[in-house]
């Protein structure tokens, strides 16, 4: 075999086993990988700051922010887990079958606890913001945390289930060495895909539409003074504007989930990612990790709580002993 068809090998010494790199131009290989490299360092940096922030100040320890901070974890792992997503742009696996599993299962588990935490937000905006009188008492911190470790430990237990096989034999659906595969026939993707997307983002958009027909119908009542509106929801208009504003805030960010994570799902469901090219699967890949970076963004242009955090934490004033009790 030449020296080109060798360049061409993950592994040049299994020349009869070894799986083949993707080539790619270099200044689009080049792109991609400071492209992800900068969406990992960034959204590991941004969701750090978020978790730092809601678990050090008292004042942001509200059910709402304990939602944040589940989703900036969440957010924060996938920024590591983008570290071996790099690694693939060749198409080339070096790291061995079990830390190949390992990596697919927590980025589908992380992934679906996302878009749950995602569900749970959108809960708490409609309690929020339909049933304002009744919110202080059907969602309290015990509560938020509880839901939180439940869908934490769902999206554990169900990839676990999804990923039997590949658990109990890693490398078992490997064609060839350098491979990172699992077992991707259709039942398990199927089933993924309604747990894990069409079911959550089903409830997170019924609930939104009515978050919104509803806070329209406040934001009409406050502008024209009216004190007291009733509609079907049996919401009335003294909802606080914080309440309103966070609910924009939230729906901002739910979008923008919905945005990113339902191309790579739709081509999961479709089950034409074969039939992809690379450049187009490489535009989905990003898309769908930098949602994870975005987050933080649209709480420091939304949140001026989480701007005044991330000054004291940069000019370390979080050190000082009172700092927990900083009016944010």
């Amino acid at each position: 075999m030449s020296s080109f068809d060798e360049d061409e090998l993950c592994f040049p010494h299994l020349l009869n086993s070894s799986c083949r790199k993707v080539i790619l131009p270099y200044f689009e290989s080049l792109f991609t990988y400071i492209i992800l490299s900068s969406i990992s360092i960034v959204t590991v940096i941004l969701n750090m700051m978020v978790i730092i922030s809601i678990s050090h100040f008292k004042q942001l320890h509200t059910s709402t922010n304990l939602l944040l901070l589940s989703l900036a974890v969440s957010d924060c792992i996938v920024g590591l887990l983008l570290v071996f997503q790099i690694i693939l742009i060749d198409g080339c696996w070096f790291l061995g079958d079990i830390m190949c599993i390992v990596y697919v299962f927590l980025n589908s588990a992380i992934t679906s606890a996302s878009i749950g935490t995602m569900v749970l937000i959108s809960v708490d905006r409609y309690v929020a913001i339909c049933h304002p009188l009744h919110y202080s008492t059907k969602v309290t911190k015990k509560r938020i945390n509880v839901c939180v470790c439940l869908c934490w430990m769902f999206s554990l237990l169900v990839h676990c289930l999804l990923l039997k096989d590949d658990l109990e034999q890693p490398g078992r659906f490997n064609s060839c060495v350098g491979q990172c595969s699992f077992a991707n026939d259709y039942a398990s993707i199927l089933a993924d895909v309604i747990l894990s997307f069409i079911i959550p983002v089903t409830v997170i958009v019924v609930l939104y539409m009515r978050v919104f027909m509803v806070a329209v119908s406040q934001a009409r009542a406050m502008r024209s003074h009216v004190t007291s509106v009733t509609i079907k929801c049996s919401v009335t208009v003294t909802a606080k504007r914080s309440e309103l504003k966070a609910a924009i805030t939230l729906g901002v960010v739910v979008v923008v989930f919905l945005i990113c994570v339902c191309p790579p799902f739709c081509v999961l469901l479709s089950g034409q990612d074969s039939l992809i090219d690379v450049s187009s699967s490489t535009f989905i890949i990003t898309l769908f990790y930098f949602n994870s970076c975005l987050n933080p963004l649209i709480y420091a242009l939304f949140y001026p709580w989480f701007r005044k955090s991330i000054k004291l934490i940069v000019t370390l004033k979080i050190l000082e002993a009172d700092s927990r009790d900083t009016s944010m």
